[in-house]
């Protein structure tokens, strides 16, 4: 069954979307999605180490994913607005990965493939990490839920239920990176914070729960990759593209949906 490349790539989507959809609730909730961009970004300079050193791509996109993470984490609140230092290490951290990728000699690369995926090209190894991280990042996320959802709402009440703060936003933290690194061969570098946020931002006006939120929210993920393949097939355009841009409509169609309930209420 795994030799059909569009059974790989519908399996790839599906395992992003599950990875992507709970902890894109609490990017949501949490007011970080600059925070997620900023990390998926950093990512590409992850592509340049990984070629330079013969390290797998997945290898190199996590630890530079993850060390951008913890040294925003380590500088907010430190002189500079979080939007601010945010934008100065994204775009930074993309340039230098842009340009340290073009220096890269008797290396061929598709730069394309990295910046907006190449689910088309997902082999039987990659599926395997992109489903080994997604259950990683899901387990987590179920494991720390309560506390998680506490430090979400109110950090003091975190403290007065004996949760830190801290070490859960270094839960999310670690989650962010784990997906950033299994994503990329999906949707790539620039589209990755879409497939955390849209999916999140469209469960929202339809949840009644934050749990519900995070199963619609993976519902909606994989059904985007799903529909996202298909268009892609029968209008030849880009599969990470098309995956978005369904997502991005679902979006729009059950926000008109909320707002109208909303307003007969």
């Amino acid at each position: 069954m795994l030799d059909d490349f569009m059974t790989r790539a519908t399996l790839a989507g599906i395992g992003v979307a599950f990875a992507a959809a709970p902890l894109g609730c609490f990017v949501v909730w949490r007011r970080m999605a600059y925070f997620g961009d900023a990390t998926a970004h950093a990512a590409i300079l992850g592509v340049a180490l990984s070629l330079t050193f013969q390290m797998s791509v997945f290898t190199g996109a996590l630890a530079v994913a993850l060390l951008m993470a913890m040294t925003v984490t380590m500088l907010s609140g430190r002189g500079y607005a979080m939007d601010t230092l945010l934008g100065v290490m994204a775009h930074s951290a993309l340039a230098f990965g842009l340009v340290a990728v073009s220096l890269l000699s008797g290396i061929r690369i598709d730069l394309m493939a990295y910046l907006f995926g190449d689910i088309l090209a997902v082999s039987r190894s990659d599926l395997l990490v992109i489903w080994g991280g997604a259950a990683l990042v899901v387990a987590l996320i179920i494991w720390r839920w309560s506390q998680l959802l506490t430090a979400t709402l109110n950090e003091e009440l975190a403290y007065a239920s004996g949760y830190d703060p801290k070490c859960e936003q270094l839960i999310l933290t670690l989650s962010l990176a784990v997906t950033v690194a299994v994503a990329i061969k999906v949707v790539g570098v620039l589209l990755i914070a879409a497939l955390l946020i849209i999916p999140a931002a469209a469960a929202r006006s339809l949840a009644r729960s934050p749990e519900s939120m995070a199963l619609i929210a993976a519902a909606i993920g994989a059904f985007s990759a799903v529909a996202g393949l298909r268009a892609a097939y029968v209008f030849d355009t880009p599969a990470g593209p098309s995956i978005v841009c369904v997502a991005a409509i679902l979006f729009a169609c059950f926000s008109l949906v909320g707002w109208q309930t909303k307003h007969k209420l």
